[in-house]
């Protein structure tokens, strides 16, 4: 009997089947445990959540003087009612970037909690719960769809420290994005989230001292690095729920179109649009995150090196779309205007990929900074301006390039 109860009714022993409300307003990455630890229901009861299903198969029962919110025989009734509580809750209307930061640094600050969760526990020996990340990956959908670049763009900003974790949100992220852009359907679409998020799951199993090099590794220990792939094929095989795109996309992301990627060397014909997709979000947000060994490039620079790359490396519909998806000057990324002024890119436009929203800051005329202003380059007063340059930001040395485009304190600074 599945039973829906008040979190005051909560007691040790019983089995939480799943939570009554959005996952960003619990502190699990996931649902489908039994209740052990005091700290834990003292936890839910400190949320927003105010209900959540339980099991009495699995785990104790209500007592005999309580009574139930409501009650459920069968898995299909209880995910019936969460699919009506997620769609009265979720807000998928298109807002502005300044209004999704928030929310999307509310998620992307739970998502690191989420993930560190799940790569301990896969680090234990526990199977991985994939079904779990469901409402972790519905999450930073809706946030991708309410305006992707401000998500994407956060997830950008980690530290070296977190550096495997915040990879695989961001991974997720910019899945779920290329994956509206080239208008595959809904179900895909999260698959592809969900692949995302697990795709570098096998670095559980590795050697922390190797994982966090700081220089150069060794060819042993890159052999080592390079298994990833499979360890976590393995690891997910061994856990409940898996999809099949995400089994695809752990074990192929690291594969090239020329043949020449791991762990199988397959060719262009033999690796599926979703793991040519993970390649190519892998990367992006591997160079421009901040490593142990090294500090991150720009995001517009980020992506002229991946076109040179992209012969034998990416596939070019793929990488084209990728493009489209994030643009020509990605969030954050530091421009030159005919004016001789100098701004970051904090929004796409609407209608032309090279003409993004910008804020600028700096008068290299004056070489002196000005007022911060955002520049709509496709209408207005900004129309007649144009980008002329990327400009590299380590030649400038802003130390608050971040803060300027998020609005936000810098973690690495």
């Amino acid at each position: 009997m599945l039973k829906r109860i008040k979190v005051q009714q909560l007691t040790v022993g019983m089995h939480l089947k799943e939570f009554c409300g959005s996952w960003i307003d619990h502190p699990f990455w996931r649902t489908a445990f039994v209740l052990t630890n005091p700290k834990d229901i003292e936890a839910i009861r400190a949320s927003k959540i105010k209900e959540v299903w339980i099991d009495c198969s699995k785990g104790l029962d209500l007592p005999a003087d309580q009574s139930a919110v409501r009650m459920a025989e069968t898995d299909a009734e209880v995910e019936a009612d969460q699919a009506k509580v997620s769609k009265e809750e979720r807000q998928l209307e298109r807002t502005s970037i300044d209004a999704e930061f928030s929310r999307a640094a509310k998620i992307v600050a739970q998502s690191r909690h989420a993930v560190t969760s799940m790569f301990e526990e896969a680090r234990m020996g526990k199977a991985i719960d994939a079904g779990g990340a469901q409402r972790l990956v519905e999450e930073i959908s809706d946030s991708v769809l309410r305006n992707p670049g401000a998500l994407i763009s956060l997830a950008r900003l980690k530290t070296a420290d977190d550096y495997t974790y915040m990879h695989s949100v961001a991974v997720c992220a910019l899945m779920v994005a290329l994956a509206r852009q080239l208008s595959l359907d809904e179900t895909q679409t999260r698959s592809a989230g969900i692949a995302g998020l697990l795709h570098d799951i096998g670095k559980a199993a590795m050697p922390m001292e190797v994982l966090n090099k700081p220089g150069k590794l060794t060819d042993a220990e890159f052999a080592i690095i390079k298994s990833h792939p499979e360890e976590g094929h393995r690891m997910l095989l061994e856990g409940q729920g898996v999809d099949p795109v995400a089994l695809d996309v752990v074990l192929h992301h690291h594969e090239k179109t020329d043949g020449t990627g791991y762990p199988k060397r397959l060719k262009d014909p033999q690796i599926s649009l979703f793991a040519k997709m993970g390649a190519v979000c892998d990367v992006y947000d591997a160079i421009t995150s901040n490593r142990p060994y090294k500090a991150g490039w720009d995001p517009a620079e980020s992506l002229s090196k991946m076109a040179e790359w992209s012969a034998g490396h990416f596939d070019p519909k793929v990488f084209q779309a990728f493009v489209k998806s994030i643009g020509i000057y990605p969030i954050g990324s530091l421009v030159m205007l005919n004016c001789g002024r100098l701004g970051v890119v904090i929004e796409q436009g609407e209608k032309s990929l090279l003409k993004p929203l910008v804020k600028v800051f700096f008068s290299t005329r004056a070489n002196t900074r000005i007022r911060p202003e955002t520049v709509n380059l496709g209408t207005g007063a900004g129309s007649h301006l144009k980008i002329v340059s990327r400009e590299d930001p380590a030649k400038w040395q802003f130390p608050d390039l971040n803060e300027i485009w998020s609005g936000r304190p810098d973690q690495n600074r």
